[in-house]
């Protein structure tokens, strides 16, 4: 069973930057393709960006192309969101999720993964 824990989460005016952290439990981290998803007050949870077993591809959703970049550390079993130019349509909840994968593989939809973390709230104030 792995467990996920988000940390970095907190408030940011428009206009700045934010980088969010995803450290898994297991030693096999490395075998799970990793994604980052949102949910904002009365909205459906959305994916936001992808990334495969050892970082090689890489996926984001339209809303954050060229604002927001992931990637991942296997040595520290962490997974890592890069937030910048962030606007007030930005704030929600942000979760971390992965999935036993084959190399080379990424997910974008919400029912392709296994595991969630807690999610961490993301602020962003006009």
């Amino acid at each position: 069973q792995l467990q996920l824990v988000e940390s970095g989460g907190g408030l940011v005016p428009a206009g700045g930057s934010m980088r969010l952290s995803c450290q898994g439990s297991a030693s096999t981290f490395s075998n799970y393709a990793m994604g980052w998803f949102r949910q904002a007050p009365g909205k459906e949870r959305e994916f936001v960006a992808a990334i495969t077993r050892v970082g090689t591809k890489t996926d984001r959703a339209d809303s954050v192309k060229g604002r927001f970049t992931i990637s991942r550390d296997n040595a520290k079993n962490t997974v890592y969101l890069q937030m910048r130019s962030m606007k007030p349509e930005d704030t929600a909840v942000y979760y971390c999720a992965a999935r036993n994968a084959v190399t080379g593989a990424y997910y974008t939809t919400e029912s392709d993964y296994q595991y969630w973390g807690q999610g961490t709230q993301v602020t962003v104030s006009s």
